[in-house]
């Protein structure tokens, strides 16, 4: 992932690459306006109706699940400082590789991350099998550079299938193409047979982590640099997968569009059509960061869930565990907090459909059918207030009380009175309310055509 404060672009920028390279980067701006790149894709290819049928089938239990758990975890989390710690402070690959030697994490660390996971609401993992550090954490026959073979002595990965699937959960796997440990991993742009090697290598840890671990729900690939699709064989490279795992989904970060998008760090809706699954931090870091408090509240998460949802999206929501393999103890009391509303409220997030409700000051929208969930984060009082409603309201009622709630509707608004001056639900209180149609909201139609109010000239 990028590391916090530099975006992949201005890195690359900043690491010399050339002008070429950075015309095929994609930016887009994020929700507090710091740039965020998006992965470097080709056009694509439109796809035949066997393919749309086929994506539709592999993707349907993920457009349900809306809510899954990334697990970033490797050397990194024994520094405690970044998982980008290895390049940002510039640490030579030997003393780097040491780490190896001290990260001896307790057995089944994962049956944790799979209990708080189901806990939460969530319905799939995805874990780093390498990060852009090198260090696999599966039994790889390419390295010994890997868990096995190292102080940890186990297979990380196949303990986290078991954990994930022993809770019922969907599991994938997060894979960087990006290598910092590798001695082909930066020449491969300029020498051929570096490239080929480098490709090579590669392409073996992708067939070997389809291959050892039974079903592959996800196959998260990360960081392209600094090869195009055309110099990693990105064609060839899915085209192995999906021989290899039929059933798999994976995303758009080897340069092809792949089944989903990926905004990081911000909530950005693709066109309706196309999946989409925002990742994000519970703090600044990705990896465990001992000194990162910057975490976000219950209620910050539940609104970013239900932003997803309400966008026809997925939340991908991350815990960096320590080296021990254990989770911090604010994640865990964040992610319990939320599991505790999704046990009551979960039905408004995973039965969803996108919304054309997107705009209020103080909520989130939902909707299943010709019914809107009005998701209120900040509570106004006894009077709720939705503009540019364009469908008639039938009925509404409060999720936590099942309480009947009265309506007037005008042209430009409705309002929902006789509510609780003090919020029913601290960290999001449903609102219910039952339509003629599908719900749709016009804020333009709002300001264009409100009745205006004249100006007085005095004489």
């Amino acid at each position: 992932m990028e590391r916090e404060g530099l975006t992949r672009r201005e890195y690359l920028q900043w690491a010399g690459v050339g002008a070429t390279a950075l015309a095929a980067s994609a930016v887009g701006a994020s929700c507090g306006g710091v740039k965020q790149e998006r992965a470097i894709t080709e056009k694509p290819a439109e796809p035949s109706p066997a393919e749309v049928a086929n994506r539709a089938r592999r993707m349907k239990w993920w457009h349900e699940a809306k809510f899954g758990m990334f697990v970033h975890w490797g050397l990194y989390s024994v520094l405690g400082r970044h998982e980008w710690a290895m390049e940002v402070e510039g640490i030579p690959v030997a003393e780097y590789e040491q780490l190896a030697k001290r990260f001896k994490p307790q057995p089944n660390a994962a049956r944790a991350w799979a209990k708080l996971a189901k806990q939460a609401g969530m319905k799939y993992m995805v874990m780093t099998s390498k990060h852009h550090e090198g260090f696999c954490l599966f039994d790889t026959k390419l390295t010994d550079y890997c868990a096995p073979q190292q102080a940890a002595g186990r297979d990380l990965v196949k303990e986290y299938f078991e954990a994930a699937r022993g809770e019922g959960l969907r599991a994938g796997l997060y894979y960087s193409l990006m290598d910092w440990h590798h001695p082909d991993g930066a020449r491969c742009l300029t020498d051929e047979a570096a490239r080929r090697r480098f490709v090579d290598y590669i392409h073996g840890h992708v067939r070997e982590i389809c291959s050892n671990y039974g079903k592959l729900d996800v196959l998260w690939y990360d960081v392209n640099w600094p090869l195009d699709v055309k110099g990693w064989e990105s064609e060839k490279m899915n085209k192995m997968v999906f021989e290899l795992e039929p059933d798999t989904i994976v995303n758009n970060r080897n340069g092809l569009p792949g089944d989903f998008s990926t905004p990081e760090q911000h909530i950005e809706a693709e066109k309706e059509g196309r999946a989409w699954e925002t990742c994000m931090t519970m703090n600044d870091s990705w990896g465990y960061h001992q000194a990162d408090d910057n975490w976000k509240t219950p209620k910050a998460i539940l609104r970013n869930l239900a932003r997803c949802a309400g966008g026809g999206g997925n939340y991908l929501l991350n815990i960096g565990p320590k080296p021990d393999g254990s989770i911090p103890d604010e994640s865990v009391r964040i992610l319990t907090a939320v599991g505790q509303w999704m046990a009551k409220y979960g039905a408004t997030i995973y039965e969803s459909e996108r919304s054309k409700v997107t705009s209020s000051l103080f909520a989130e929208f939902t909707r299943a059918g010709n019914t809107l969930y009005m998701h209120v984060h900040y509570w106004p009082g006894s009077t709720v207030a939705l503009g540019g409603l364009r469908t008639k309201v039938l009925n509404a009622r409060l999720l936590t009380t099942s309480q009947k709630v009265d309506f007037k509707q005008e042209e430009f608004r409705v309002q929902f009175t006789g509510l609780p001056e003090k919020a029913p639900d601290n960290l999001a209180t449903v609102i219910e309310i039952e339509c003629d149609g599908e719900p749709v909201q016009d804020e333009e139609w709002v300001r264009k055509e409100r009745p205006r109010r004249g100006v007085g000239i005095s004489a």
